[in-house]
């Protein structure tokens, strides 16, 4: 089977609720199975070592589970318009791939949510991007004949899934519906691109 590694930073569980619909839509294709993952917390005090397994949700996510992969789906809360410093401490650690190549050529798409609409959605899924660009990376957008993405008046980009937390952490079904056609979009490319 092919694998789609959603990797995710989420501190009040909106984040993690994209990656649930998005793992929804890839595993909406036969033949690709979601593997969702966490990071953990960096400390701005100190450098602590996480447990190996956090208390709750998702395992953590390990190289191998990147070099592995067959597409990938990377998200993150908005803070000041950039990705959580978690999910950069990660990305950082990913030099070794980028020198054996193991992420080039597989497709990659990005999601997030942020507090208001103005948030800076569009430059943290933008953020999000250039590491993914750096590894060679194939990045999926959603398509601009994608009602949900024209009807939304909470998240959603053509960069990738957004939502907007605001009071009310539920995801809407235009978010719920741009999360599933990026975890499909995902699935669907992954296969194609497999060697036969």
């Amino acid at each position: 089977m092919a694998k789609i590694l959603i990797v995710y930073y989420s501190r009040d569980g909106s984040t993690m609720r994209m990656a649930q619909q998005i793992g929804r839509g890839v595993e909406s294709v036969a033949g690709v199975e979601a593997v969702l993952r966490t990071v953990p917390e960096v400390s701005a005090v100190c450098e602590k070592i996480a447990d190996s397994i956090p208390d709750v949700g998702a395992p953590y996510a390990t190289l191998q589970d990147l070099e592995t992969c067959d597409g990938l789906a990377l998200g993150s809360p908005t803070h000041f318009g950039n990705m959580a410093a978690s999910l950069k401490h990660f990305l950082d650690g990913t030099t070794a791939l980028w020198f054996s190549g193991a992420l080039s050529g597989k497709p990659a798409g990005v999601f997030t949510s942020s507090g208001s609409i103005h948030g800076g959605q569009e430059t943290t899924l933008l953020s999000m991007m250039l590491p993914l660009m750096h590894h060679g990376m194939l990045l999926m957008s959603l398509p601009c004949n994608e009602m949900a993405l024209r009807e939304t008046v909470s998240g959603g980009t053509p960069y990738g899934p957004s939502h907007v937390a605001d009071t009310d952490a539920e995801l809407t079904e235009h978010e719920k519906r741009l999360c599933w056609v990026l975890g499909e979009r995902l699935a669907k490319t992954a296969l194609a691109l497999r060697p036969q």
